[in-house]
């Protein structure tokens, strides 16, 4: 079983920017998408970005778009969420997973994956 770990969190101040890494603990075969999730206290886990093998397709929640960028080396299966102008709400723990076959993002935001990250701390203050 493929463990992912995410690393990159920590404390920041409003707008500055954090970049978000996932790596795996052991090769991942096949063609896969990846995706970062995140849960605030008190909500529920919220699928934030997901992109695909060829990186054709992705998704990005409306609540970071235009801020939040993904990417992934396919080479070392890692990935990436490059976060700017974070902002107060953006206060969460950070989850990568994998969604190993066809992309979906009905799937994912059904919290649908086959490995998962045990997470990071972001927390923006003012």
């Amino acid at each position: 079983q493929v463990q992912l770990v995410e690393s990159g969190g920590g404390l920041v101040q409003a707008g500055e920017s954090l970049r978000l890494s996932c790596a795996p603990s052991g090769r991942i075969f096949g063609f896969y998408t990846m995706a970062w999730f995140r849960q605030a206290p008190g909500k529920e886990r919220e699928l934030v970005a997901a992109l695909n093998w060829s990186g054709a397709s992705s998704y990005y929640a409306d609540s970071v778009k235009g801020r939040f960028s993904m990417s992934r080396d396919n080479a070392k299966d890692m990935s990436y969420l490059q976060m700017n102008s974070l902002r107060l709400e953006d206060t969460a723990v950070y989850y990568c997973a994998v969604q190993r076959g066809a992309y979906s993002v009905a799937s994912l935001r059904a919290l649908k994956a086959d490995y998962w990250g045990q997470g990071t701390q972001v927390t923006v203050s003012s």
